[in-house]
Order: structure tokens, then sequence, then C-alpha cells
């Protein structure tokens, strides 16, 4: 029996087990969406914008561990899926993104809405293949699907003409395929932890630095009983927080430009620092030759590339998370550091993070009290000062999960990926935290949420500026708010510095009307005692989002923060 290129995409969701497909129509797609049309166990969400499409695959897949499947049409309809391609890439996330095509026969006229989107996203996807005939056409969706959820996860590319849309040919779906070239190790190399293990057990201040790969691997529970048998203390990167409870009490907090006082001085005290799962990018480092100067480095990562990239180090070990933590256990006792822990606790009491002397509706007021509200949750983050303040004040155990962009940091993310992860989880709590410019760079996505009856409680920390970029240039750059206050206009003065408390221009848009505008609920919070009402109340709206505006102090700023090129230890704290 035969089916056409079309029905066979169809076949191939089926076969994969997709439920939900995160898709934007157009004419070179217009075959598929017609194959889709009366296909009852697929469900199609039809976000607003082609990126926002991205992120809420990116949300659903991160939330739920399987892949994001989106589908678009060609030329803008697949550029505009680039952004949200390289956010995937980024963080690992596992996507397999089918955009249609001009018919082959008009490749490289210059059709219209011609892209070359395998050649556009080469450097910022795992895999991209352009189908050039209907007969591969199951095999390369099969792999599309093996190679996106496995190794190091990460997003493809499936770009179908319109012609082999059409085209007929075999109903055959294949159950597995041999792909040449593609072996990724996930068995740990014995005799290498073995050396990492040796080393452990000869520390004074071991310390683990934890990633977002313990997270992909869904090795939380593993890491857990391997920090309490080993009484060992541990720090995370932002996309590795979670990765054991943040009330475990070995548990130090995020490192980083961002992080706290005793992760930093933490890494640049320890004298093995084994790390799992993470990249050693720039903003965990800071001053490359400053980071761990004191300690024996071993790195375990699924990704062979990843080691020894950034940061040198002593005992490599190429494996999967879940694996190498799997035979620690096995072979690991606990580690008498009382001393050291007792070190790292003291830089805790010490310098906690919290926003000294700040009244009234803060980040970290609205922070803890989400913490408080709910016993399960999904809380998803925009990029910016929203982002920071909930990594930092956030709790995080096995029933309360945080998605955030990490290596592309990627403005408008917040949004969408609570849609998908709402999608994904319709029974659970999701919480989008949000800053007032993320916010407006998906804002069309409350249609969505709206027409899904999605309960999304949106949570936007209105400081009426880009307050991160604010922030920087109010700490280096001489308070020269260079497009940075979203109330600024061409009648202002070229030289405010946000000094003028009296200034009367109007803020752009009143997001009470924009949640009326969509049928959602919304509530504008100014005094500290209505957080936590405004909250139970938001809580309390099953049939659609609630946008929640809190009006926080404008000049607000996360700390403590350590300069770009500074080593960790070199943090500014008020």
């Amino acid at each position: 029996m035969q089916m056409n290129g079309a029905q066979m995409v169809v076949k191939a969701l089926k076969a994969e087990g997709v439920t939900d497909l995160f898709a934007y129509p157009g004419g070179s797609a217009v075959d598929l969406f017609d194959a889709l049309f009366a296909e009852k166990s697929i469900r199609m969400i039809l976000p607003r914008h082609e990126q926002a499409l991205v992120h809420a695959a990116e949300g659903y897949a991160r939330s739920t561990g399987k892949t994001g499947v989106c589908l678009v049409t060609s030329g803008p309809g697949a550029t505009n899926m680039i952004t949200g391609i390289a956010d995937a890439n980024f963080d690992s996330v596992p996507l397999v993104c089918i955009s249609g095509q001009v018919p082959t026969s008009l490749i490289g006229n210059d059709a219209f809405q011609e892209v070359d989107i395998v050649g556009a996203t080469r450097n910022i996807c795992k895999y991209g293949v352009v189908v050039r005939s209907r007969e591969e056409l199951p095999t390369i969706l099969k792999k599309a699907f093996i190679i996106a959820n496995s190794g190091k996860p990460g997003p493809v590319i499936v770009d179908i003409p319109k012609d082999i849309q059409l085209a007929m040919g075999t109903d055959v779906y294949p159950d597995t395929v041999a792909i040449r070239s593609y072996k990724p190790n996930e068995a740990v190399h014995i005799g290498q932890l073995k050396k990492a293990l040796s080393a452990l057990k000869h520390a004074k201040k071991p310390l683990f630095l934890l990633g977002g790969g313990v997270i992909i691997a869904k090795a939380q529970k593993e890491m857990t009983s391997l920090i309490n048998m080993t009484g060992i203390p541990a720090i995370t990167t932002i996309m590795g927080k979670g990765a054991i409870p943040t009330d475990n009490p070995l548990f130090i907090g995020n490192v980083g430009m961002y992080g706290s006082y005793a992760a930093n001085h933490a890494v640049s005290e320890c004298d093995v620092l084994f790390s799992i799962g993470c990249r050693f990018n720039d903003r965990i480092t800071g001053k490359i030759n400053e980071f761990a100067r004191h300690a024996l480095i071993i790195h375990a990562d699924i990704d062979p590339a990843s080691i020894s990239r950034n940061i040198t180090v002593d005992i490599p070990i190429v494996a999967d998370a879940k694996n190498i933590i799997s035979k620690m256990l096995e072979m690991e006792d606990h580690h008498p550091v009382d001393s050291w822990v007792r070190q790292i606790q003291s830089w805790k009491d010490e310098f906690p993070i919290m926003m000294k002397d700040q009244k009234g509706v803060t980040p970290e007021k609205i922070i803890r009290a989400i913490n408080e509200r709910f016993e399960s949750l999904i809380l998803t983050t925009d990029v910016g000062q929203n982002q920071l303040w909930a990594t930092q004040f956030v709790e995080l155990t096995e029933k309360k999960r945080m998605i955030t962009s990490g290596g592309l940091g990627t403005m408008g993310f917040g949004l969408p990926s609570a849609i998908g992860a709402q999608i994904a989880h319709p029974d659970q709590t999701v919480v989008c935290v949000t800053g007032d410019g993320g916010f407006q760079m998906n804002i069309q996505e409350m249609a969505t949420a709206r027409l899904e009856h999605l309960p999304i409680i949106i949570c936007i920390l209105n400081n009426e500026y880009l307050g991160n970029v604010r922030q920087w240039q109010e700490m280096f750059y001489n308070k020269q708010y260079s497009m940075t206050c979203l109330k600024r206009h061409q009648g202002c003065s070229a030289g405010c510095k946000g000094e003028n408390l009296q200034c009367t221009n109007e803020y752009f848009p009143d997001f009470m009307k924009i949640a009326d505008a969509y049928g959602s609920y919304g509530i504008r919070v100014t005094e500290e005692s209505e957080i936590v009402p405004a909250i139970l109340a938001a809580s309390t709206h099953r049939d659609a989002p609630t946008i929640i505006e809190f009006m926080i102090e404008r000049e607000a700023n996360v700390l403590p923060i350590v300069p770009g090129g500074r080593a960790l230890h070199d943090m500014i704290m008020e």
C-alpha cells in the first residue's frame, strides 16, 4: 500500500508517540496540514509567532523529557524559528522541527518564500537535512527522532519540499535505522572513574559542581542520594539548579556571575572539583585562570567536545550523567569533610542571598510567596533581572521544577515556554516569572494561552526598564541609560540618568487592559500586603491565564555580581 509524503509524516509522528504538535501553516506546508486535519490523536496548537512556537515546544520538551515537535512553512516561517532553534541547541533540548519547502524543481531559483533553512541553521542545530526524494522520507524522519533525543539532545531540522509531500511511496515506517558515524557514548570508563574517586577520597575540600546535564539525564534522585551518602557539598549552575533539592543542607547555591558568595568562594577554595553535566561557560567561570585555582578538576559530560574546551581538566569522563552517578553510588562511601562543610555554612550565614533593606514589593518577597503557596510547581522564567532573581530565590524539589533559557539567554522565552509546559501538564500549576520587556517580545501568545484555556500565572516584575542592561549601565557606564528606559521618548533630556523621580512620562502598555483584551484576568500589585492575596487569587483561576503586574522599585539590582573578566571571589555585594 502507498501513501503520499504528507501522510507519511503523520504516520511517523504517530509512531513516535507525538500527541501535541506546535504548528503554524503556510503555502509550502499546506499539504502537511491537510493530512493532519482529521487526525484526532495529535493535538495541534497554533501559537501566534514561529519563534514562540519553538519556545513552546521547548517548554513541552523540557518539562516532559519527550521530543518537542514543530511544523512551519518555508521562508519566513522557517527563519522565524531560528532563535528558538539556537536556544534549544545551547540548552540541549530535543526538538524535531519540520518545515515545508518550495518544490525541488524551484530550489536555488529564488522562488517565493524559498530559504535554505538547513544551511542557515547548520551551526545551531544537531542535525539538518533537506528531503530530496520520497523514498528517503521515512528513514530521515526516523533518524530525526533518534538524533534529537539521544546522546546530548538537541534540535533537528527536516525540510520537506512541496512535491515530496505530494509524491506517493511506501507506507512502511521503520522501527529503527542504523546511523553511520553517530554513536554517542553513554557508558562510563571505569578506569577514569576510579581515578576520580581516588582524588575525592584524598580531598580535604571536595566540591560537586552540577550543571543542566544532571537534569536532562533525569538523575536528580540519584544525585541527591550521592550527595547524602558522601557528605560532599554541591553548587549548581543556573541550568543545574534543581539537580538536588534546594533545601538539602549540602546545597550551597548557584555559582557564577550572579552566584552566591558561599558558592563562589567554595569553588575558589576547593581542592577537588567534580563537575557533572556542566559546560564551564564564561558566566560560570569568571576569569579563566582564577577559576578553581587550587583544585584538581574532574569533568564528566556526555559531550566530549565540551571537555577541556573552556577549562583544562585533570580527569575527563565522557558518559551519560545518570550512568556516572549510578556507578558512583555503587563505588563511593562517606567522606569526613565536616570542617569544610562548616566553613561553607559560615559563608552562607554571613552573606546570605537577600535584598537587604528593601521595603515594599520586592522580587525576593514575590518569589518567596510563590515558594510558600505551591507544593507542586513548574516555574518558567524570561531573561534578565527577573530570571536572575527567580534563580536566586526559587525553591526547587522533586515536585518543583524550573525552566529557563540558559546558554542563549533569549528574551521572550518565558510565556511561550510556560504554554508548552502547561499543555504537557494540564493539571499542574505553571508560573511564568517575566519582566515587562521580555513579556512584550511574545505578548501575542496571550491569545494562544486564552484559546487553549491555560491557567498560567504570569508574574510581571515591572520596573519600567530593560533592567539587566540598565543595571550594567548604572554600575559600569556612569548611569548612561542608553535605550533601557521603557518610558523614554524623543522629548526626554539627552542626559537623563534615571534620577528624575518626578518623571511624568506615561508607561505603555497598560497590562491590565492587555489582560482584558485577551479575555484573561489581571491584577496589579503596588503594596507588599497585596502580594500573597494576588497569588492566591490567581491560583483559583483555571479557565484562563492571569497576569499579575508587580510594580517593583525601578532601580533595584541583582546582587551579588561578578564584573566581567573578574575572578569569582571578586564580587560586588552591595
